[in-house]
């Protein structure tokens, strides 16, 4: 077989089975798990209602477990004058102007009192933020990512907190995509080259491992 005919799975190996251990101290990093995705009416619904279901149980497990929950969202000033080239290239993104409703956390998955939410205007939750500074001050090493979406800014997400320094821990039904094709190779991806791309149940397990 041409080295071009392999099947993925089989082109990969052996440049790319690495694995990565699971911190010591971690978090659950919620991201833009927002009306925009959810809402039928909006340009960005992707039909992620599965993905919210598994947020919840994981958010649910985290502060059973005290594992620190952070969310993020996107707020840009209207008209995007803090968006840059990102706001002109998807123009869907004037959804997220301060004050639109398509930004807002669903009713049932709210930040608690005490948690973190770090606000963005970009596809990744460090980009341009304090993340990184923050989760090295609290000795968070690791980072449970879940959201919206999966090939945009989940991956982005773990993509700098693997250049960041942070082991990110994808947790698969807890990310969601508009089509299933991106959230699969994405996925595929994250996991080859800069990721641990996990299940609920590990992400589960791994929580209540640390708790004990």
């Amino acid at each position: 077989m041409a080295f071009g005919e392999q099947d993925t799975e089989a082109n990969y190996r052996g440049a790319f089975d690495g694995r990565l251990p699971f911190g010591q101290r971690p978090a659950l990093l919620i991201v833009d798990v927002v009306q925009a995705y959810l809402d039928p009416t909006c340009p960005l619904y992707a039909g992620v209602e599965d993905a919210l279901a598994s947020c919840e149980r994981l958010a649910a497990a985290a502060r059973a477990a005290s594992v620190p929950v952070i969310f993020t969202n996107v707020i840009y000033e209207p008209g995007g004058g803090d968006g840059g080239i990102f706001y002109r290239k998807v123009p869907a993104l004037k959804l997220f102007d301060r004050g639109s409703p398509m930004g807002a956390f669903p009713p049932t998955l709210q930040p608690q009192p005490g948690e973190l939410v770090v606000t963005k205007q970009y596809a990744s939750a460090f980009f341009g933020t304090s993340l990184a500074a923050t989760l090295t001050a609290q000795g968070i090493d690791c980072l449970l990512i879940c959201g919206f979406s999966t090939s945009g800014c989940v991956r982005a997400t773990a993509l700098d907190a693997c250049q960041s320094g942070f082991l990110p821990f994808v947790v698969r039904e807890a990310c969601g995509d508009r089509h299933p094709e991106p959230h699969a190779a994405n996925l595929f991806d994250l996991q080859a080259k800069y990721a641990e791309v996990v299940s609920e149940e590990e992400a589960f397990k791994l929580m209540t491992g640390f708790a004990a």
